[in-house]
């Protein structure tokens, strides 16, 4: 005998669709971004330079993390443009998925980059080369320069938007890179020790990997439709069947478009003689209540469908 379903149909409450979990940086957090951009921009090309110029490993692996640093103010600044685009016919989720694309492209890069650098500097160390610490010390000088005005800029945005959250963590972290290179700059003028110089470099390379992998694993699992990181789903299956007139709960899914939000689907079986439409309303709401799920779509059946009960038999 077929199973009789019960749909949730388009009536608001029928999916218990909540208010959209969309991050949307206003205008002042823009502003802050591009400021930002903009400073890290034009020094990450001074450092290249510089780099080059003084012959520092050291700068240079500052200089990739300082890219990546841009590249993550970048990719704030698009979601924030990108990001307010309505949905379409062709993309239902809208566009907020581009940063996480952006942010695995970055970490592939930066795992590239990274690995350059600690090849090259395990290569200095047999054979080593001048380094010009004054140029060095200079460059560094100006870096954390920037890094703290960066900062500054982006503080006052940092806790209302996960974006500016993440590019201020990035500057910050770069700001540790650059202290890190005046030391070695510093070190090396009254020593004249040149293996400092790739030391730092390979130190800083070996710090800012495990950072990338963590990117790389997290943005993966996004994109992978894992379940959100922090996000216990046999919580949410409990809870779930705990709510009057539930009687089981199946092919329950919970993804996240972007990171920072949450979206639900799940087959409920209803007790004889419940209304749908309170199980559902009930549901959706005590989704966004405990679980900060403001996004959910709510089938219920008055039995298990055919698969679920295949699958239990």
């Amino acid at each position: 005998m077929a199973a009789a379903h019960n749909h949730g149909g388009g009536e608001p409450g029928d999916e218990g669709h909540g208010k959209a979990g969309h991050d949307h940086a206003g205008g002042a957090n823009a502003r802050s971004l591009i400021i930002a951009l903009s400073l890290t921009g034009t020094f990450l090309i001074a450092e290249l330079v510089g780099a080059w110029w003084f012959n520092s490993l050291a700068l240079l692996s500052d200089a990739a993390h300082m890219f990546t640093d841009a590249a993550a103010l970048a990719i704030a600044l698009t979601a924030i443009k990108i990001g307010q685009r309505p949905a379409d016919k062709q993309r239902t989720y809208g566009y907020r998925r581009f940063e996480i694309l952006a942010a695995a492209f970055n970490a592939v890069l930066l795992f590239v980059v990274a690995g350059y650098v600690l090849y090259e500097g395990a290569m200095r160390f047999f054979e080593p080369e001048e380094v010009q610490s004054v140029g060095m010390f200079a460059v560094a000088s100006i870096g954390l320069v920037v890094n703290l005005v960066a900062m500054r800029v982006l503080a006052g945005g940092r806790e209302a938007s996960l974006n500016v959250k993440g590019a201020y963590l990035e500057v910050w972290a770069d700001m540790l890179g650059s202290l890190g290179v005046i030391g070695a700059a510093i070190a090396i003028y009254f020593t004249n020790w040149s293996w400092i110089d790739p030391a730092v470099a390979i130190g800083i390379g070996l710090w800012v990997l495990p950072r990338t992998w963590l990117l790389l694993r997290d943005t993966t699992h996004i994109l992978l439709q894992g379940v959100p990181r922090g996000t216990d789903l046999d919580a949410i299956r409990a809870a779930m069947s705990a709510v009057p007139g539930v009687a089981g709960v199946h092919d329950l899914h919970v993804w996240s478009v972007a990171g920072d939000d949450a979206s639900l689907t799940s087959h409920v079986v209803t007790m004889p003689g419940s209304d749908p439409q309170a199980v559902r309303a009930a549901i959706s709401a005590m989704l966004e209540e405990r679980f900060t799920i403001l996004h959910s779509t709510i089938q219920t059946e008055t039995e298990p469908c055919s698969d679920e009960q295949a699958l239990h038999a």
